[in-house]
């Protein structure tokens, strides 16, 4: 087991089978620097032309800059990639947030088309105070009854995945069953992400730190800033899953992530359903039961190109 400084180089807008920038092995610690969803480091500059994904064919959307890919030797298809979350360092004490046009739950609207007869929303910017010692967030609201607002900060990584099954290269936009822009905030500091691989290698990739954000990031934006995180990457053999689990102290969760919302829904109950029977020997039907009363749910995005609903399960309830 190996500890590794990463420097990006390179930045993607696409969830793939990329150039790796490290190449780790199992239970190898990663430490790298991220950029914020608009590639801006820690003192704000912009990221360099020359640092950004590239394609002849066409023309990428420019958001979520993810550094990597991380190639873990021991990873092949059909096992499942256990990503510690070991630390989430913010590292600047301002995070931007935005409403703009054609994005966001209640545009009605999309990147490259207009739904509605109305005009687009207007652009607007909002810059968050942080407090890094007292771990909060203030913004002031110059037209509110309410003038001021302070928020306790909840650092979490918005975008982390794997390469996508069947061949598939994914915008950072998207969510998926290879993880990618879920937005959840249960991706927190110690977390236990578990991404299926579909590619051998893995090829993970990981950015867009918010330091806070509401279930849905209704608006399409978090409090967007820049963190160093700290992983440990761990491949395990003979278990395997559909869809990205989650573990935390208190919960397990699952990830589904598609349209319609229902559909979102049905995926990580189903997923988590077969966890409980196949990893915690719980008979299937009375697992359904127990979930059916202890369990909860959290919509954690409802913006992106695909939704992710976030089903959990109390620890409180499995097998000692």
């Amino acid at each position: 087991m190996a500890t590794h400084r990463l420097e990006p180089q390179m930045f993607y807008y696409t969830f793939g089978p990329h150039e790796p920038a490290l190449r780790i092995r199992s239970g190898d610690v990663v430490i790298a620097e991220t950029r914020d969803a608009w590639g801006q480091d820690a003192e704000g500059n912009p990221l360099p032309d020359e640092m950004k994904e590239r394609r002849d064919d066409t023309e990428l959307r420019e958001s979520n800059p993810v550094l990597g890919p991380l190639y873990v030797e021991d990873a092949e298809p059909g096992d499942l990639l256990a990503v510690e979350i070991q630390r989430i360092r913010v590292s600047r004490d301002w995070a931007p947030s935005r409403q703009g046009p054609n994005f966001g739950s209640l545009t009605g609207e999309g990147p490259g088309r207009r739904l509605l007869y109305n005009d687009p929303i207007p652009e607007i910017w909002y810059r968050w105070k942080l407090d890094l010692e007292a771990q909060t967030g203030s913004l002031d609201l110059p037209n509110s009854r309410v003038k001021h607002v302070t928020v306790p900060m909840h650092p979490f990584i918005g975008s982390i995945g794997v390469a996508p099954r069947y061949g598939r290269v994914e915008p950072t936009l998207t969510p998926g069953e290879y993880g990618g822009n879920m937005d959840s905030p249960d991706t927190h500091e110690g977390t236990t992400l578990y991404l299926p691989v579909w590619v051998r290698g893995a090829y993970l990739s990981y950015g867009d730190v918010h330091a806070f954000q509401s279930d849905g990031e209704l608006n399409g934006t978090a409090a967007e800033v820049t963190a160093e995180i700290t992983l440990r990457v761990e491949v395990l053999k003979g278990v395997s899953a559909e869809w990205p689990r989650m573990e935390d102290a208190t919960h397990i969760m699952v990830a589904g992530s598609t349209r319609p919302l229902w559909d979102c829904m049905c995926l990580a109950q189903m997923e988590l359903l077969r966890w409980l029977v196949e990893g915690y020997g719980f008979d299937r039907e009375e697992a359904w039961q127990l979930n059916a009363q202890v369990g909860t749910m959290r919509i954690a995005n409802v913006v992106d190109p695909n939704y992710t609903v976030m089903a959990k399960f109390p620890k409180a309830y499995l097998p000692r």
